[in-house]
């Protein structure tokens, strides 16, 4: 019998070799599937925090049953993540399933094809004037649902189901509170532009449900600030004294629910900036008297003021962090106005604003991480956000008049009024509200009927 030439030890170590590598493939083959299932399956997240992410694709379905509610739902919770600006919801024309086929469960490959990181179905039946509203989030690169939720309302409450699911979305994906289901209330200005008629309106965060609040031929309304903890606002308002006809200046309370308002305290002098504390049983505010303005806190229980600033400065704007234990305040007592912290008691007062220019209004954010401001400086007004110890210094806005910033509920976005200016005859001057994100790339009008100012964005309803 023949035997088999052994082989050489250079061909047993190429052969040697070449298993090896072919292992080593097949290894690596078998491996991506696994680590492509693991990356498909992590649930689609956007990271916010000061940074600008790329808006999330995701894509709407209008809501099978009712044709048109479901489709009027669809477009709400559309506009509410696209005015975000962490979401861009794709074109319905690409979509490739109708409402009805989706169901329970989506083609999970067609909705890839359109690059649809989330996809958002459902469904709402009628009966009579009440209707259910279902809805579910679904992970498209996972095949998984992410959230689903029911609700029952009447047809009139479908602007705040539309967006209380918007919200749900936003806290889904970013991890953050949505703030789509609050409200705004804000001066409202007709009339001549030299001497405009100045009452308070209120409407949700996307400018639906405008309504006046105040008459305008008994009271000159100003800034006005919601409750956290209540349906109620406080604000400044300048009455006609009905024996001098002059204008006396005083801080009310006013019910949203009942329409019912009362003066919260009378004073000699001038009151102004009203501002609750975060628990909402106490009002900061300023009081003016020959010619020195000082800060207030007054206790809504007792009707009580104490008094926290006593400089002969002009001490004012007073706005509480959230745990209420620092209040900041802008004060011109260094020379030129800037802003100042102090303890609520009104000790430990120290400077933070750093840079040059005059620093007003400010107000700390609902997540306590940053301060709003109003600053003026080189014929300009800007809005802008610092640390409460005065680092980070970022400005967000500018125009020729850019003023009173208001924190929406979640701390991410902020909201104030920019004026134009007027000619030689006093003409144009027209008052927008306007909102921007903390990184001060989402910068856009918020539409009223009317020239608005002074805005305060209300806590999330809970009703």
């Amino acid at each position: 019998m023949r035997q088999k030439a052994s082989a050489s030890p250079r061909a047993s170590l190429r052969r040697a070799i070449l298993r090896s590598s072919l292992f080593l493939v097949a290894a690596l083959l078998m491996a991506a599937p696994v680590a492509f299932a693991q990356a498909t399956r992590s649930e689609p997240r956007i990271v916010t925090g000061d940074g600008n992410p790329q808006p999330m694709p995701i894509a709407i379905s209008n809501l099978a049953g009712d044709a048109r509610l479901g489709a009027d739902i669809a477009r709400i919770v559309s506009d509410d993540l696209e005015r975000s600006g962490l979401f861009k919801p794709i074109d319905p024309k690409a979509f490739v399933q109708t409402p009805d086929q989706i169901g329970t469960a989506p083609r999970f490959a067609d909705w890839r094809l359109i690059n649809a990181q989330a996809l958002m179905s459902g469904a709402v039946t009628l009966q009579g004037n009440q209707m259910r509203v279902e809805f579910r989030l679904w992970d498209v690169f996972g095949e998984a649902q992410m959230e689903g939720q029911v609700f029952s309302a009447g047809t009139d409450g479908l602007r705040r189901v539309a967006h209380k699911i918007a919200d749900a979305i936003y806290k889904r994906i970013t991890s953050e509170d949505g703030y789509f289901d609050t409200q705004i209330v804000f001066v409202t200005e007709t009339g001549p532009a030299t001497e405009p008629f100045k009452q308070l309106a209120i409407m949700d965060q996307d400018g639906f449900g405008y309504r006046t609040l105040t008459d305008q031929k008994r009271v000159r309304a100003i800034t006005p600030r919601f409750s956290p903890t209540e349906r109620e606002l406080t604000y400044m308002a300048y009455v006609a004294d009905p024996k001098t006809g002059l204008d006396i200046p005083r801080v009310y309370l006013y019910n949203l629910d009942s329409g019912a308002q009362e003066i919260l305290g009378s004073f000699s002098g001038m009151t102004f900036a009203p501002r609750f504390t975060p628990d909402g049983q106490k009002v900061l505010m300023s009081f003016a008297e020959n010619g020195n303005s000082e800060i207030y806190m007054m206790d809504l229980r007792t009707r009580r003021a104490t008094r926290l600033t006593d400089s002969p400065a002009i001490d004012t704007s007073p706005s509480a962090s959230p745990d209420g234990t620092k209040i900041v305040f802008n004060s011109d007592r260094g020379g030129v106005t800037a802003l100042y912290v102090m303890n609520a008691d009104g000790s430990g007062v120290q400077k933070i604003s750093p840079g040059r220019g005059r620093y007003n209004t400010p107000v700390w954010s609902p997540r306590g991480d940053y301060i709003a401001f109003t600053k003026s400086e080189g014929g300009q007004f800007l809005i802008g956000i610092m640390r409460p110890d005065g680092t980070g210094e970022r400005i967000l806005a500018q125009s020729y008049l850019d003023e009173g910033p208001t924190w929406a509920p979640n701390g991410r976005v902020l909201m104030f009024f920019r004026q134009a200016p007027t000619d030689a005859q006093g003409r144009g001057g027209a008052s927008r509200l306007m909102s921007v994100d903390i990184t001060g790339r989402n910068l856009r009008e918020v539409t009223t009927p009317t020239n608005a100012s002074d805005p305060a964005w209300g806590p999330i309803d809970r009703r």
